[in-house]
């Protein structure tokens, strides 16, 4: 088993090596196209192997048409989840979009003050965790074996 610190640079490292791979609603593929919630599954395909559940197919208004928690939920059944002023780079940080609305929105903490993210219109990038994100932050996920 890989050490717990090893395991979150690792996950850094992979997601960094994502950046500049364009939105694609719904895909997860490095360099062709990926969507938040495809960058968080192909970097745990590259540092934990198969992915636990495929997710469902999903429109860009799912959350808010089905008013469930479906995002959250699943980083329940698969990760830790911790409060977000908790996380450390390599969680995955899970973010609502306005208070009352569902998480919708994940992106990896790269550095305290850093996120790898994909959104919508805009390749994957690494950006400033600012007040704005931090605002939104509803939870964040800790990959298995990576709680020390």
């Amino acid at each position: 088993m890989t050490c717990p610190s090893l395991l979150r640079a690792r996950v850094i490292a992979e997601a960094r090596d994502w950046i500049g791979t364009p939105y694609v609603h719904q895909a997860s593929a490095k360099g062709a196209g990926t969507d938040c919630l495809g960058l968080v599954r192909g970097v745990w395909r590259a540092v934990r192997g198969a992915e636990p559940e495929a997710p469902p197919p999903y429109t860009p208004d799912w959350a808010e048409r089905r008013g469930r928690e479906t995002l959250l939920e699943a980083a329940r059944r698969h990760m830790t989840l911790i409060a977000p002023e908790a996380a450390r780079p390599g969680d995955v940080l899970l973010f609502r979009a306005r208070a009352g609305s569902p998480v919708k929105h994940c992106a990896i903490l790269s550095a305290p003050e850093r996120i790898i993210h994909a959104w919508q219109g805009r390749a994957v990038c690494e950006t400033a965790l600012g007040p704005w994100w931090r605002r939104r932050a509803a939870a964040a996920a800790v990959f298995p074996d990576t709680e020390d």
